[in-house]
């Protein structure tokens, strides 16, 4: 999954695909570069981050979709947590939900996802990106997570969800500690993998690595190939990556190993 943040204050790339044009020529890049999905976001969803109005998400996002919707056949995710921006986004030829609030934030959010039949990706976070950070105290934060995604997939298919358009994303970097449970989720995939749906793990490019290799650009990049490439050892199903062309080729190499 290939990361494009049309937003002006992202962690990583904020303000590089800002403009439309921008943004559009990069997720043709993240196609050329071998991206399976694109996952489009109007919000920054970095630690401190205070919420956009939603017609200004929408203004960012809705013409980019439309135009990469037009242009390829790879499957786009809005990645939202207001209904009335995901509706305009699956009108625009997003085919994705990626739901960073697993469906809490918005009430509205589940009848949008049940009336259009797609996909919904159920993230684990305490809070908000605004208050994330100040509620990071687990007890066993595996089991937690577990539990979590045990209750929002059950809330889920009570509300007419197919349990089979269910992806989960336990969170790396969303009210977590970076000295220690970024890694720990990491190690732990197998136990989480036994919720029954696909495991997407997103650690590219986070503060845990940084804190590792430091903040240049291929620096982060080398240590986010490593997490990529114990994540898919451990039974991740999809990564979620800023970098498409070099992750591309850790997975390859990650998944012959595992998989032997």
């Amino acid at each position: 999954m290939g990361v494009l943040n049309v937003t002006p204050d992202s962690f990583s790339d904020g303000g590089c695909w800002y403009d439309a044009d921008r943004a559009v020529a990069h997720g043709q890049q993240l196609i050329a570069d071998g991206a399976d999905l694109l996952d489009v976001g109007g919000q920054s969803s970095r630690p401190g981050a205070r919420p956009v109005p939603a017609a200004e998400e929408a203004r960012r996002v809705i013409p980019v979709i439309e135009r990469l919707a037009a242009q390829t056949s790879v499957p786009i995710s809005i990645d939202t947590c207001r209904a009335s921006v995901a509706r305009q986004a699956l009108d625009a030829g997003a085919q994705i939900i990626n739901d960073i609030s697993a469906l809490r934030a918005d009430p509205a959010m589940v009848d949008v996802a049940v009336a259009a039949a797609v996909p919904v990706v159920l993230m684990h976070m305490r809070g908000t990106p605004l208050t994330m950070q100040q509620q990071t105290d687990y007890g066993d934060l595996i089991d937690t997570i577990r539990r979590f995604f045990d209750a929002r997939c059950a809330w889920a298919v009570q509300r007419g969800i197919a349990r089979e358009r269910m992806v989960l994303d336990p969170g790396i970097g969303f009210a977590k500690q970076p000295e220690r449970d970024n890694q720990r989720i990491i190690d732990a995939l197998p136990r989480l993998a036994g919720c029954g749906c696909p495991l997407l793990v997103g650690p590219s490019r986070k503060t845990f690595i940084a804190r590792l290799t430091g903040n240049e650009t291929d620096a982060l990049d080398d240590g986010t190939a490593a997490a990529i490439a114990l994540a898919v050892d451990r039974g991740a199903h999809l990564v979620r990556v800023h970098n498409v062309r070099r992750m591309r080729r850790v997975v390859a190499v990650a998944r012959s190993i595992a998989y032997l």
